[in-house]
């Protein structure tokens, strides 16, 4: 059974980026064909809630490859995407006051991944995090993707500050 939707797709403009590739790249490591993210469209800093969109297309590095005649975006992209989104919301809005912000942030684990539909393109995948604890150290962030507003993803995110 697929968790509750975190927030209402409808009452956002997932068109309207209010952070793109320029301000991701300031809070991410991975770029170029690596950054999943195509930018953030939605942010609840009080709630803990971010929203991050990623257009899949025919011509993406892995299309060709991922089950030729039947393009699927890699479900272990699908977490990276989900990763790079919580490590922004992290790194641009809840790092501790005293810590290096240069400090890499990196994978502690996932818990709890479903995927419940197959994302082929062309589509915009819809990520939603929402942090659920966050210290020092680590932090952790549930998250849901979406496709044409149908859940196809959810689980839970771990980073740490190495």
């Amino acid at each position: 059974m697929a968790a509750t939707p975190t927030i209402d797709l409808a009452s956002l403009d997932l068109d309207q980026l209010i952070a793109g590739p320029a301000e991701l790249d300031a809070y991410l490591r991975q770029t170029d064909r690596f950054r999943m993210l195509d930018g953030i469209v939605y942010e609840d800093l009080e709630a803990g809630i971010v929203v991050g969109v990623k257009n899949i297309r025919a011509d993406d590095w892995w299309a060709k490859d991922h089950v030729p005649g039947r393009p699927m975006f890699p479900g272990v992209l699908q977490i990276e995407c989900a990763a790079q989104l919580c490590t922004y919301d992290y790194a641009a809005h809840r790092m501790p006051e005293n810590s290096d912000k240069e400090q890499f942030i990196g994978f502690g684990g996932v818990e709890k991944v479903r995927f419940r539909r197959v994302v082929q393109p062309d589509c915009q995948l819809v990520m939603v995090t929402n942090l659920t604890k966050a210290s020092r150290r680590m932090f952790r962030y549930n998250v849901q993707g979406y496709v044409e507003g149908e859940m196809v993803f959810e689980g839970d995110i771990i980073g740490v500050l190495i």
